[in-house]
């Protein structure tokens, strides 16, 4: 018998590593070859029958048609969201459990709620920002307030009399109040509700002054003149009130932008990614599915994943300073 000793010179241990990198690089590209070959299932985080229905359902019949695989999308709702996003963030990297995320629980809960079960940045990975959704700042016509220039006015001739309504504590209609009271250096009076439509009929009937609501919601009372719009709440002014300035106008930087988009667990390939990227952002610049957002407030975004994540990272940034500043204290 003969054995023979192979010695390993830095050249061949060299040589070794970059066959096994390639080998690992070639199992990844085979992995997205054949990506998808079963059913993927989309955690919705919030109830059936909703404002995300509107948003993921046509997104995800097209994608599933893209694709040649069934999309289930999956309520599980709860604790504003996180319970959805906690399940998802346990999830296989492996592209077949997506979540359809939205700002509330990816950015606002971890800057009001202790002891969130995941990390927003670390335990995901972002596809696309899907569409922003604007709300609009309303007042009752009664009041002597037709621009944001006049309410600031009005509530510093007023401190803590002009009153807000919202959908809930740390909701971002509740939020967008407090940073208004600490850009504009004014002090406003926060009722927080259990939905939109007690807002709208208490501003109707003039128990409360003003609220930030969804504009899709909105529109008809503004039409009427039933209630009067001040401004947008994104950067960007809204297609369904084009002449309505965007507070950050008046204030840069301003932004309450109640964004949907689509994340994937953590360590999910990045090629997988990037092919539900492209996916998803050709298929909300289809025209059907732009008239269907436009007729809902809604702007389409098609972000790269790396956009993506800088707005996340800079929304966790902008809820954790506001909760700060303002001292809130969020009942769970």
């Amino acid at each position: 018998m003969t054995c023979v000793t192979r010695t390993r010179t830095p050249l061949t241990r060299a040589l070794g590593a970059l066959v096994a990198l390639g080998g690992l690089l070639a199992a990844g590209a085979t992995l997205a070859a054949g990506y998808p070959d079963k059913p993927i299932t989309v955690i919705n985080p919030w109830t059936s029958g909703g404002p995300a229905d509107t948003v993921a359902r046509p997104v995800l019949q097209k994608l599933s048609e893209r694709l040649g695989q069934p999309i289930i999308m999956e309520n599980k709702s709860g604790a504003n969201g996180v319970i959805g996003c906690a399940f998802v963030a346990r999830a296989a990297p492996d592209g077949y459990t997506l979540l359809f995320s939205h700002v509330g629980p990816i950015t606002i809960s971890p800057a009001v709620q202790k002891d969130m079960p995941y990390d927003s940045v670390r335990d995901f990975k972002p596809i696309t920002q899907i569409v922003s959704a604007p709300t609009v700042l309303l007042v009752r016509p009664s009041l002597p307030i037709h621009n944001l220039k006049e309410l600031v006015d009005y509530a510093r001739a007023n401190p803590g009399k002009l009153s807000y309504g919202s959908v809930g504590q740390g909701s971002t209609t509740h939020l967008a109040g407090e940073i208004l009271s600490t850009m504009a250096n004014i002090k406003l009076l926060h009722v927080p509700y259990k939905g939109a439509a007690p807002v709208v009929n208490d501003m109707l009937g003039g128990s409360i002054d003003m609220s930030f609501l969804n504009i899709a919601g909105a529109i008809s009372y503004v039409k009427s003149g039933q209630l009067r719009a001040i401004g947008v709440t994104t950067l960007k002014r809204s297609p369904l009130l084009p002449d309505l300035p965007t507070i950050s106008e008046a204030y840069p930087g301003f932004e309450v932008n109640s964004w949907y988009g689509l994340m994937a667990p953590a360590k999910t390939p990045d090629d997988i990614v990037d092919m539900l990227q492209k996916q998803v952002a050709e298929i909300i610049r289809s025209p059907d599915i732009v008239e269907l957002f436009s007729r809902n407030g809604l702007t389409p975004e098609g972000t790269t994943p790396v956009q993506y994540a800088e707005q996340i990272k800079t929304d966790l940034a902008r809820w954790r300073n506001v909760v700060q500043t303002s001292g809130l204290v969020i009942e769970q």
